[in-house]
């Protein structure tokens, strides 16, 4: 996630260069035609490319808010495990007793989570953090995050048992596990429904569409400048359009996806700090990127 804002001025305009050049190139190609081989069936009315571009401005703005609802959502759902997380691990000393190898667990637990959301293979994070015997445990299941939560649960059951500790206790302690799989619930849901293709696949093949007819109907009035106006209006079609590609995909590996590894970091070092461990140093922005 891109926090920092100089940055990510030039981070933007690295991408639209490609689009740029190519729209330039584009209109230089119809001007040339027009105005030097004065190609007749240029002179398009300039109406239907008015009433074009008014269309997909509201159909990119449509698909943008689904997109950027998606982004936010999932946000959200990982602040709800940044706090449960640390609910958890501050019932964990106080209703339980101790039991320090949940609470490294639970530390473990966004890492699994962020790795399962990538499609990543497991991390050092996990390695580190899990005892060896749930390592194994949780990697043998397809739903590791799932199957972590199942072993802590498990874990806190025990202690319930060998303490004698009143089921209202245990219930309470459940009931944040529970708020944690409803929230990786949600995530999940985000990750295997994209947007239908009429959001996602649409808008992207009428801007290109837009862009290819516009100079068409430019080169009439702005002749040779043809190429300033129209690349440049082009080119902020093409960023709407990457923009919402972009945010409709939060968790792949991009500078615009959710800051994942950062929220885990997190989410572990106020886990390991109350227990006496010494966690890792936060993560810091890598050339205004929050990874």
């Amino acid at each position: 996630m891109i926090v920092n804002r100089p940055h990510g001025l030039a981070i933007l305009f690295r991408e639209a260069l490609p689009p740029l050049i190519i729209l330039t190139l584009w209109d230089f190609v119809v001007v040339v035609l027009f105005q030097i081989f004065h190609q007749d069936w240029m002179e398009q009315p300039a109406l239907p490319i008015s009433l074009m571009g008014s269309a997909l401005a509201i159909f990119l703005s449509m698909r943008n808010n689904a997109a950027y609802n998606r982004w936010w959502e999932g946000r959200t759902l990982w602040g709800a495990i940044t706090n449960n997380c640390r609910s958890f691990g501050r019932e964990a000393a106080t209703l339980l007793g101790g039991r320090p190898d949940l609470a490294r667990a639970m530390a473990a637990y966004p890492h699994v989570l962020r790795a399962a959301l990538r499609g990543d293979p497991p991390n050092e994070d996990t390695r580190r953090l899990l005892t060896p015997e749930i390592y194994e445990k949780v990697f043998s299941c397809s739903n590791t995050a799932n199957m972590l939560l199942y072993q802590i649960g498990l874990g806190v059951r025990d202690e319930v048992e060998r303490k004698g500790i009143d089921g209202a206790v245990h219930g309470t302690v459940d009931r944040i596990l529970s708020d944690i799989a409803n929230a990786q619930g949600g995530l999940e849901r985000i990750k295997n429904t994209p947007l239908p293709a009429q959001y996602s696949l649409l808008p992207e093949i009428a801007t290109h569409l837009f862009c290819i007819i516009l100079p068409l109907s430019a080169v009439q009035t702005l002749g040779w400048i043809t190429p300033l106006g129209s690349s440049i209006i082009g080119m902020l079609f093409q960023m709407l359009d990457r923009s919402g590609r972009d945010l409709q995909e939060p968790f792949k590996q991009s500078v615009h996806a959710l800051p994942m590894l950062t929220m885990a970091r997190t989410i572990e070092r106020d886990l390991l700090q109350p227990i006496g461990d010494t966690p890792l140093d936060p993560i810091q922005p890598i050339n205004g990127v929050q990874p």
